[in-house]
Formats: C-alpha cells, structure tokens, sequence
C-alpha cells in the first residue's frame, strides 16, 4: 500500500442533498480528505452544513473557494446548469474536480470543460457512483476474467421509488439525460466496450403531467455493442415496491446477476406465503457504500498521482448516448453512435 505524505484540502460547492452526504463522507469516512470549506448561493444551507461539521470556511460565491490557496480539490454538487462554468474555472485555478452527472446538458459546453481540463492537467473524476458498487464491480470483475465466457446479452433495470417533481423534471434534458445517463454508463463498464448503434422506445404511463412536459416517465433502449453483443436498459419512473437495480450479464459460458438489496436478510415462511424485506427504498440508502468508495478513489488519485478511472470522456459519452436515445425515441429507428 503507498503510504500517505500529504493530505487533500477540499472545498464542496452545493449543500443539497448530496453536497451533505459527501461532506459527511470525507469529514468523518475518507482517510486522506480534508474538508476546509462549503459554498452555496443559499447561505443558510451553507452555514448549517459548516456548523454540523465543523467546517472553518463558509462562502456564498463559490469562486472564494477556487482563489483559496489552501483549496487542492473541490467537489461540485450545485444544479446542472452550473456544472460545466465551474469545472473550467476550477481548472483554471489549478483545483483537482469531482463533479456530480452530467458534466452538461448541451455538448458544447461539455467539451469546452472538459478542455480547459487537458489545459490545466488536472483530475477530473464524474459522479458515476454504480461503478463502485461493490456487487456491481464484482459482476463486472468476472465478466473481465471471463468467467461467463464471451458475453452475449446485457440486461439493466433501474426503476425510482418515486417520479421527481415536475418542475425539476422541466429542467432535468429528460429522463435519458437525467435517469438513464447511468444505466448507458453502467452499460459501458460492464463490457468494457461502447455501444455502437442504440434504440429507444418509450411513453408516459406514470405521471401525464410529465407527458405534458415534453418527456416520458418509462423507456426501453435496446444496445448494440462493438463486439456484437446486444444489451437492454427498462426504466420506470415509479416502482411501488423501491429502488429497483438489478443487472445481467449473460454469456457463452454463463451468467452474472445482481439483485436488490435488502434492509434485511429475514425470509418469513408459511402456508400462504413468503415475505421478505422490500428492497432499499432509495439511492441514497441503496448506494452508500459506493458512494464512499468514489470518493476514496478520488482522494487516492489525487495523493498517488494516477488518473481516476471514470473520468470526463465517460461523463461526456453517457450524454452522447442520452441525445442518441431522443433522437432514436423521434424517428422510431436505431441510431449510431459516433464515440471519440
């Protein structure tokens, strides 16, 4: 193991939900972190989080935070919209970035930040935190050591609990680019290969106030890999049971499966039925552990000085792939992919 010289000082920008599950994490789970200050355009957010965790510095402008010197990294958790400005001014600041999915919502604006990056020659490492999920990344560890031969078939369910509010779902670029950007991401790891040509079908049998806004609450999108393989990914906005995420990979020597988690393991039998737990009811709960392991891997890459292995161009593919599958959704036809 590389022993540790130097610790890494970080700033979190964005003190929503996730904003305070990593801050959480690196304060009190994350050898290594440092949490040296908090930044949020709503002050009182900001203040409670600082309070909570002692955290020195509270700032309203997260700029303050770039122009710290003491600042080597920051973690970026504000909306969107804001994602792209902040890690080309980050990288300009010389700051190493973790930022939430997606980079953006328009492509241009991906790839200038991912340019500003390359310029600085400093780390970026995008919210893809299913990877590091430790069901998930042995099912991809047996895939890679050909323990079900060659894969044939991908299959990749992920159903919320609950649709968002309709007026982040008006600003969300629609459940490809918000809910399935994931499950294209995962798709990729799994195989170690890009999708070539992709399909997607789908309508609103959930919400019609989500149909009104011009987007679809249940989707199917059939994949077509490089090597040959085909995959499918199911959405629903709603599952009346939990978080639903379950993956299969099927080959010519066998299959990987991975099912849902439960609060617990009890399994109640008797003459009329079975009762087990209902699977954890959401992403938070469900991905806890991957969400401290991202975030290890990312203090590790800063400290050993090696790249982090989901990085920009995976942040900058999965939305390639997400406008791929509006398009195709439009025409009603496959549509290939141009993958750089």
């Amino acid at each position: 193991m590389i022993e540790r010289v130097e610790t890494v000082n970080l700033g979190i920008i964005g003190t929503g939900r996730i904003g305070r599950l990593h801050a959480r994490n690196l304060k009190y789970q994350i050898s290594g972190a440092k949490v040296l200050g908090v930044s949020d355009i709503l002050e009182k957010s900001a203040h409670e989080v600082a309070s909570q965790l002692e955290i020195p510095v509270v700032e309203k402008d997260y700029r303050a935070l770039l122009e710290n010197e003491e600042i080597d990294a920051v973690v970026i958790c504000s909306s969107t919209d804001t994602h792209a400005q902040i890690i080309s001014e980050a990288a300009q600041s010389g700051k190493h970035i973790f930022c939430e999915k997606p980079i953006a919502l328009e492509l241009d604006k991906i790839y200038q930040a991912l340019a500003a990056v390359e310029k600085a020659g400093v780390k970026l490492q995008v919210g893809f935190n299913r990877r590091f999920d430790p069901s998930f990344k042995k099912a991809k560890d047996l895939v890679r050591k050909g323990t079900i031969g060659t894969p044939h078939l991908v299959r990749i369910t992920s159903r919320d609990p609950e649709p968002p509010p309709i007026g982040y779902v008006k600003v969300s670029g629609g459940i490809f680019l918000d809910m399935t950007i994931h499950d294209f991401d995962m798709a990729r790891y799994l195989l170690d290969q890009e999708v070539v040509e992709l399909m997607a079908v789908g309508s609103c049998l959930v919400d019609p106030t989500i149909g009104e806004a011009g987007d679809i609450d249940t989707a199917i999108v059939t994949l077509k890999y490089e090597e040959g393989a085909w995959g499918t990914i199911d959405n629903s906005r709603k599952a009346v049971y939990g978080y639903d995420q379950r993956i299969e990979v099927f080959g010519s020597e066998g299959c990987v499966m991975v099912g849902n988690p439960r609060q617990t393991e009890v399994t109640v039998k008797g003459a009329e039925d079975i009762k087990t737990d209902k699977p954890l009811f959401f992403f938070v709960e469900r991905y806890k552990e991957a969400y401290l392991a991202e975030m290890e891997e990312f203090i590790n890459c800063i400290l050993e000085n090696r790249k982090p292995s989901v990085g920009g161009r995976d942040g900058k593919i999965a939305v390639e792939m997400g406008y791929a599958a509006k398009e195709s959704l439009s025409k009603g036809s496959f549509v290939k992919l141009q993958i750089n």
